[in-house]
């Protein structure tokens, strides 16, 4: 399990914020800078589950409130978008400090914009995350209703948000009309994750869209399907933290050895999220094992068997790609699909050799493989040798050695 420290540090403007820190059970891989949505705090469920989501897959993760807003110091009615901005540098520049700088930056809703304005304040950040965020600051304008044009009349005016009521000063409002974030986006040049709900009733599915498009590469979506604006429910939010872990985990340095890791290793612990959901970390790359709902997991990722089932096929594909090249063949894309299942050894009259002597069930893989391009029957033929050679394959038919030991700091 993840531990969370509580922190306080300046922010930019002279006030104390105060600050979570959710820390994994070994080294920190890297590190993420998290900004809460207008009007929220870092204690928001959605911002929680998050950042130990992201705990769990060995990124420390720092949350902090916003000037005047939570457990920080300060006024919000002093505040507006570019003193966000500047206490997310600051946040950064805490962290430079005493851990590492951030990695990786994730905003939720107007969170995300301002972590896309911070982005190029903040150079050691490679990869950025926004959750439900509006593709232009003065979107946020929108939220205040009638109370718009008394702010710009009287200078200031009573705003209910999210069933509390704020005091917001005109200053807010022409600092929101001010950022064109859109050239901020443009010239980002870092690589960027945009999640959001399509039924997103607060910030509509529109403003992902002129993010992404303004956006350079690299840059990926992903749809939070049915999700609300707040990620209020926990598989919506504990969703969010596995795809921008898994995401985010490219771009960042490779993992060392220093914790004893062989160069061909894998490390699956459990996280604590479920009662068979799995964290798999090979090299820099980081996954998701879990079990069915109907076997009294979440469903969150696929099942140990499942993984058997994508070696073969991943080890297959590029067992013939490779075959392929070194013939000069024009197979076009090739696909494999693999199903496994748990057959009667005496009545498996394709098993062969697998089944011979063998009493009660096995297991059974069933490949079929497609390619794009044209093929004749003696090329089809050799296909089928060829997959035959796949290293995975070949394991799974002869049995391999699996030697068990205790790691020698477990306890009794």
């Amino acid at each position: 399990m993840s531990a969370t420290l509580r922190l306080k540090f300046p922010g930019a403007h002279g006030h104390e914020l105060a600050a979570r820190l959710d820390l994994p059970t070994g080294p920190p891989r890297a590190f993420a800078l998290f900004a809460h949505c207008f009007t929220c705090s870092k204690d928001l469920a959605a911002a929680r589950r998050i950042a130990q989501g992201l705990a769990h897959a060995g990124i420390g993760v720092l949350r902090f409130d916003f000037t005047g807003l939570g457990h920080s110091d300060g006024e919000f009615a002093n505040t507006n978008f570019s003193s966000n901005v500047d206490d997310l540098v600051a946040a950064a520049d805490f962290m430079r400090e005493h851990h590492n700088a951030p990695a990786i930056l994730v905003g939720h809703s107007l969170g995300g914009a301002a972590v896309l304005a911070a982005a190029q304040r903040i150079p050691e950040a490679r990869a950025i995350a926004t959750i439900g965020a509006p593709s232009g600051v003065d979107h946020v304008l929108e939220q205040f209703g009638g109370s718009l044009e008394e702010l710009r009349e009287a200078g200031k005016a009573e705003v209910e948000l999210a069933g509390r009521t704020f005091t917001i000063q005109k200053q807010f409002v022409e600092d929101a009309e001010k950022h064109n974030l859109s050239a901020q986006i443009a010239n980002l040049k870092k690589a960027l994750l945009i999640l959001h709900a399509p039924r997103d009733e607060v910030v509509g599915i529109d403003n992902a869209t002129d993010i992404f498009l303004a956006a350079k590469h690299p840059k990926s979506f992903v749809s939070l399907d049915d999700a609300d604006h707040l990620l209020s429910r926990t598989e919506d939010a504990e969703y969010a933290a596995h795809v921008i872990a898994a995401w985010a985990a490219r771009y960042l340095p490779a993992e060392t050895e220093e914790a004893g890791e062989a160069p061909h290793s894998v490390r699956v612990s459990e996280t604590g999220l479920g009662k068979y959901h799995n964290a798999v970390h090979s090299g820099r790359h980081a996954l998701i094992a879990d079990e069915p709902v109907s076997s009294g997991g979440l469903d969150l990722g696929p099942n140990p068997y499942d993984y058997l089932a994508i070696a073969l096929g991943a080890c297959t594909t590029m067992t013939l790609r490779m075959y392929a090249e070194r013939k000069k063949l024009e197979l076009g894309r090739v696909s494999v699909s693999v199903t496994y299942g748990k057959v009667s050894a005496a009545h498996c009259e394709d098993c062969g050799a697998a089944a011979e002597g063998r009493e009660g069930r096995i297991d059974r893989f069933e490949r079929t493989i497609s390619v794009d391009g044209p093929v004749d029957a003696k090329i089809r033929e050799k296909l089928i040798e060829i997959a035959g050679k796949c290293p995975v394959h070949r394991t799974l038919e002869s049995g391999s050695a699996v030697v068990t030991k205790l790691a020698s700091d477990a306890t009794e």
